[in-house]
């Protein structure tokens, strides 16, 4: 493992809990010789902290690590500014659930201490490519961890659309939309619209209607490395829009095409000692507590 020289730390720093986390660390990290790094869009916020700030887009490139400190919307954010270049991330849990910031705040030195030690678990997972085709030739692209979503533009109306999965006709849809997730993005937005729970390990996606019309079009799951097509059907008011892990990546409209593929970029997750997916279910989800063991 390479010696870490240098951190990155990125978070909502509006967010007071989260900005006193970010200093505490900033400080900590300093007293270990350790160069912090922080947008330059934050200056202003952080106080007076000794820390190097820099532009927002040079920041993944120029550090060993980064600790995104806040919830998993934050932990996605940085996801998108490491992806590809081998920067381990570390998640600080300053949101809600934190299924993928399962570092405590209480915790947080001590595992950090133990990222720039090397004795955190190195955990690779898998991202996805989506691309917006325009029947006039237009393109976007963007990456997603967690899940690739296309929903209905209006409220109140369906959108009709047909999936393909390897170049294979599965399904004609009518509701909300799609959501395409991958093993990460399992306990994400798929969670909501019951697709099932996947172990990160294992390589598959989760293709999941949103509110469908039709109560047997159920989610399935499907391997990890298919390429998967969205077509909208060609009805009046048939438009739908595509995010990212929550970003906007485009509008889709009738003879446009959604392609979700495997990325070849991945990102590395760094897991603090004693780590276990199935301890932070158990916590996450409330599973196991019956009502008269929460105190009243």
């Amino acid at each position: 493992m390479t010696p870490i020289r240098c951190c990155a730390l990125v978070t909502r720093f509006a967010d007071a809990r989260a900005a006193d986390s970010a200093a505490a660390l900033a400080r900590h990290l300093a007293g270990r010789g350790i160069e912090v790094l922080v947008p330059e869009e934050e200056a202003a916020r952080l106080g007076e902290v000794a820390a190097r700030f820099v532009p927002e887009a040079t920041l993944a490139g120029a550090t060993d690590l980064m600790v995104a400190i806040g919830g998993d919307g934050t932990l996605l954010y940085a996801a998108g500014l490491v992806a590809g270049l081998g920067v381990p991330l570390l998640g600080v849990n300053r949101g809600r659930l934190g299924f993928l910031t399962d570092v405590m705040p209480e915790d947080m030195l001590a595992s950090v201490d133990a990222a720039l030690a090397g004795d955190c678990a190195r955990d690779e997972r898998p991202l996805l490519a989506a691309e917006v085709r325009t029947a006039a030739g237009g393109t976007a692209s963007g990456l997603a961890l967690n899940d690739v979503v296309l929903q209905k533009r209006q409220s109140g109306h369906l959108v009709d659309f047909e999936t393909w999965i390897g170049g294979r006709f599965v399904n004609t849809h009518g509701g909300d939309g799609l959501v395409v997730a991958t093993a990460t993005g399992s306990t994400a937005y798929a969670l909501s619209c019951g697709g099932p729970i996947i172990e990160p390990g294992l390589d598959v996606l989760v293709v999941a209607p949103i509110c469908p019309h039709t109560l047997s079009d159920r989610p399935i799951v499907v391997p990890g490395r298919a390429d998967i097509e969205v077509r909208l059907v060609d009805r009046p008011d048939s438009f739908a829009e595509v995010s990212c892990d929550g970003r906007p990546l485009g509008s889709l409209a009738p003879g446009d095409r959604l392609i979700i593929r495997p990325a070849a970029a991945r990102i590395t997750l760094l897991h603090p000692p004693g780590y276990d997916y199935y301890r932070l279910l158990r916590s996450k989800l409330n599973w196991g507590r019956r009502a008269f063991d929460t105190p009243a």
